[in-house]
């Protein structure tokens, strides 16, 4: 039989599926003891709702058979410990987390990180960005990477919805801990205000606000996150463009030759702010019908004229599709609920493509300047 400390140290390298990492690190293991009635597991979690309570009971259960596990919640002290802790993982420097503020820049921003941030835009509404967003993120994650979703559309936040959220971000003081859905990571301004209520707000509150979601979130340092931007280029992009230098833009757009036009100013926007274009997504292309014809309802060609005249790649054409709303609507993104379906494997292929460019620049440890 393994001893009481050789059950401890197995326990404290379970990983907590939400912050990816071990749960020894985190604080979240309790007193491991030997009781009346066998071996006693405390399990301390920074809410008792604990999104992912049932997983880490399993895996306990996994670890030590038989055990009873106690959940409490935890303290104030505790919590900060692991703000505190969480700060500087974030900053990749332990030390970090001790700063009353948490000021230190997270290190998914750094240049030589792996991440990288994509912008997915568009020059009007109504094109299906969002649901681009979801999919493609969710479709990402499938392909075994690690993907977060940041909603910056304050003033037409959606990808809660979409993505059929439970449960809501948890925040530690500045530092907010974002839902893990299929997968993605998520935040958004819907899970801090009620769904029929508008922000209201001027450009510095707005230009804060989306500091603070691309800051103090915990995105740890993924393979992908991606931005669903609000139509048009007005402040967020401006923000984004100052907060994430890197970021790589996706213009989203129809095939029908009006959508082209206001997509393309979109495109020039970002290279004006030296944001690199890195390709087209084109939405809507055609509808397949009963009679398995494809018919082209919004025209044919837009995406690929813009793609040449910006002189970057047509990644994706997707299809007009009913699951695709309905998964919107109902909080099923379609690469979940119909995976085989021809929009779902169109968003696959797309999610390969955009993983096959690699970043737009490649840094370099040997050429930094010290």
């Amino acid at each position: 039989m393994p001893s009481e400390s050789e059950v401890r140290s197995a326990l404290a390298e379970i990983v907590e599926p939400q912050l990816v990492r071990p749960i020894g690190e985190l604080g979240f293991l309790g007193v491991v003891e030997d009781g009346p009635t066998g071996l006693a597991v405390e399990l301390v979690l920074p809410v008792r709702e604990w999104p992912n309570l049932e997983t880490l009971a399993a895996d306990v259960e996994r670890v030590a058979p038989g055990s009873t596990l106690t959940v409490r919640s935890m303290d104030d002290e505790e919590r900060l410990a692991l703000r505190n802790f969480l700060r500087g993982e974030m900053a990749g420097d332990p030390g970090a987390g001790q700063h009353a503020h948490g000021d230190a820049k997270p290190r998914f921003m750094d240049n030589l990180s792996k991440t990288r941030v994509l912008g997915i835009s568009s020059g009007k509404g109504g094109v299906g960005k969002s649901s681009v967003t979801v999919n493609l993120a969710i479709s990402l994650a499938r392909l075994g990477h690690s993907v977060g979703v940041l909603d910056a559309d304050v003033y037409g936040f959606s990808l809660p919805k979409m993505l059929g959220a439970s449960t809501d971000p948890i925040v530690l003081g500045d530092t907010v801990i974002p839902t893990l859905v299929h997968g993605v990571r998520c935040v958004s301004m819907g899970y801090f205000v009620p769904d029929e209520q508008p922000v209201i707000w001027r450009g510095p509150m707005l230009h804060k606000a989306i500091e603070q979601l691309v800051t103090e979130a915990w995105w740890d340092e993924p393979d992908f996150l991606l931005i669903d931007m609000p139509p048009g280029t007005g402040d967020v992009a401006l923000t984004l463009s100052e907060v994430v230098p890197r970021i790589e833009m996706y213009v989203v757009t129809t095939p029908q030759a009006a959508a082209q036009r206001v997509a393309q100013r979109s495109a020039y926007a970002a290279r004006k702010l030296k944001l690199s274009v890195r390709g087209v997504i084109e939405n809507m292309s055609w509808f397949t019908g009963d009679d398995a014809q494809r018919y082209e309802i919004f025209g044919a060609g837009g995406g690929q004229r813009i793609a040449e005249e910006l002189g970057v790649a047509l990644l994706g054409q997707i299809p007009l599709e009913t699951k695709l709303r309905e998964g919107g609507d109902q909080g099923e993104p379609v690469v979940v609920a119909a995976p085989e379906s021809e929009v779902a494997q169109a968003f696959v292929a797309l999610a390969k493509a955009v993983a096959a460019q690699g970043p737009a620049r490649v840094y370099r440890q040997e050429l930094k300047l010290v």
